[in-house]
């Protein structure tokens, strides 16, 4: 089935960019937020910032005002105040001690080392132990496995039934709120109702789909871009190493990303200012538009501003 077709503006919109701040951006984060920026703007909804540094040991020092700042520099102003998940703990804790209190969470001492000698997927070893839910890891008992969904760009979605069925953590044995809960609390607080966001994330979607089921809120429509590929397989990430786009000349990466995106770029717009390249790009952007894969390689030269993308996977 292809994708569901989105024609019509939809009604009080509301997305969001999530960037986590363990290092600057880079073209594929740049793609993502171009892509739900844009989205968006062309349904005349808000577009919001929220800061994922739930995972403190990997957040690098002042890397969110770097986020903040470049995404200022390309044009990407947010419309509410920016978030902070380490400001929002008390939220998650409530939420996990209702879950609790529902008995719908319990305690586990299962080490990732356990798990991978058994298959890499959790069995419920510890689902009937009634170990204490004070210390060690919390594991959310799955009443709601969602094994399809369809997506905005990229169509009907079948994930690994193992992975739907599993009991995930929510809770870490370090204290650690996990990204699966807290990203759909935060989407359920921040009214978020269409996420558009990189492929590399469409099986967690099925999760956070059935969180939203568990927690008896409204499920956001889901719209995945593909990723920037340095070759098959190989995404462009912070972990990867990926360079750092340009903050004092931002103008080359973002015609780069419209291009990405299957959008007509042509050689006048780099004569336009980033505030008329961004309303140029309003005006032509559309899901239907961006191409239908999970990955589209992009040459060596890319760096360089080159705009020439190999795409894959069809």
């Amino acid at each position: 089935m292809s994708p569901t077709a989105v024609t019509t503006p939809k009604r009080d919109y509301r997305g969001r960019f999530a960037p986590s701040p363990s290092g600057p951006l880079h073209f594929g984060s740049l793609v993502a937020a171009v892509g739900s920026y844009l989205d968006a703007k062309v349904n005349q909804g808000k577009w919001l910032v929220r800061i994922e540094d739930i995972d403190t040991t990997r957040v690098v020092k002042n890397a969110d005002t770097d986020i903040l700042n470049t995404l200022q520099a390309y044009g990407l102003y947010w419309d509410e105040s920016v978030v902070y998940q380490t400001q929002r703990l008390s939220l998650y804790q409530d939420v996990v001690t209702s879950l609790i209190d529902e008995a719908l969470v319990y305690g586990c001492r299962c080490s990732r080392k356990q798990i991978k000698a058994i298959g890499g997927i959790y069995q419920g070893h510890c689902k009937t132990l009634n170990l204490p839910t004070e210390q060690g890891a919390l594991r959310l008992s799955q009443k709601y496995p969602t094994t399809h969904f369809s997506d905005l760009i990229q169509g009907d979605i079948t994930v690994n039934s193992a992975l739907a069925y599993e009991d995930y953590i929510i809770k870490r044995s370090d204290g650690l709120f996990a990204y699966q809960l807290v990203v759909v609390i935060d989407d359920i607080e921040q009214g978020i109702n269409r996420v558009v966001r990189g492929a590399d994330l469409i099986e967690p979607t099925a999760r956070q789909i059935s969180l939203f089921k568990q927690l008896n809120k409204p499920t956001p429509e889901y719209a995945h871009l593909p990723l920037a590929v340095a070759e098959p397989g190989f995404k462009l990430s912070k972990q990867n190493y990926a360079p750092a786009i340009s903050i004092s000349n931002p103008k080359p990466a973002l015609i780069d990303a419209f291009a990405f995106l299957n959008l007509p770029v042509h050689a006048q717009l780099h004569d336009l200012t980033i505030e008329q390249l961004i309303a140029w790009a309003i005006n032509e952007f559309s899901l239907t538009k961006v191409p239908r894969i999970p990955e589209i390689q992009i040459s060596q030269e890319q760096h360089l501003n080159s705009t020439k993308f190999i795409h894959l996977s069809k």
